[in-house]
């Protein structure tokens, strides 16, 4: 698997020159090395493009540090490896923490809200607002980060609320405990007894041929609209998740 043949399946599924794209990604399914993927992503989208990444935070004894804290890894080898390659800009935010390469990269990443960091005025905001896309590579169908954002735009009473105090380092070095409030991306924004809903809406989303899907290396590549997977997962939400 070669950097150069990654990026022509890239190119055969439709990513172009300009695109603004968010991937999640196994590389296990993938094939090759994670530096090659990264590689032929930046190929794909060229200079005038950007792609993105959730890369969150692992838990750090000595408190969250936005430039040395590693990727969590339950998120894939690809994160941690798209963070420490040069030319990656990743926000601050020790929650709601993304990662960009090129042009758009500190425009999608920087001053993230600190307070329901999925929401508006976020990243996932700033993708839809682009006309971004969403590029999953062998990725579990519960992993599509963008339908957080969606639970904030649907209209259901009592959203699930949670409060969190992550342990931060100041500027000074000192960890202390930092509030912040958000809904809750963890369990879910309502009560749901079928598993974990992100993954039924993924695959009602397949169901409906709203993606275009192809082959990335070895792994099955589904790449689809921003805008089109929000609104979908809000109708979604508010027809499954509304109390009877």
């Amino acid at each position: 698997m070669s950097r150069s043949s990654l990026a022509a399946d890239l190119r055969a599924l439709g990513v172009r020159a300009g695109d603004t794209v968010m991937v999640h990604a196994s590389m296990r399914r993938v094939g090759g090395r994670a530096e090659d993927l990264v590689g032929a992503l930046d190929a794909a989208v060229g200079r005038s493009g950007t792609w993105m990444m959730n890369v969150g935070p692992t838990a750090d004894p000595a408190g969250f540090d936005a430039a040395t804290t590693p990727a969590d890894p339950d998120i894939g080898v690809l994160a941690e490896v798209f963070r420490t390659t040069p030319g990656a800009v990743v926000s601050d935010h020790p929650e709601g923490r993304f990662g960009a390469r090129g042009r758009d990269a500190a425009a999608i990443t920087t001053d993230v809200p600190w307070h329901d960091y999925y929401g508006p005025g976020s990243p996932l905001e700033r993708l839809v607002q682009r006309g971004g896309t969403v590029l999953r590579l062998g990725a579990d169908p519960d992993t599509v980060t963008l339908y957080h954002y969606a639970e904030y735009l649907a209209d259901l009473p009592h959203k699930i609320r949670v409060t969190r105090f992550p342990l931060v380092r100041s500027a000074t070095g000192e960890p202390r405990r930092r509030r912040v409030d958000c809904l809750d991306d963890s369990t879910g924004i309502a009560p749901w007894d079928d598993g974990d809903y992100f993954a039924h809406i993924t695959l009602a989303y397949l169901a409906a041929g709203r993606a275009r899907v192809g082959t990335v290396g070895d792994a099955t590549a589904e790449w689809f609209d921003a805008a089109d997977a929000v609104d979908f997962a809000r109708a979604w939400m508010e027809t499954h998740l509304r109390p009877s």
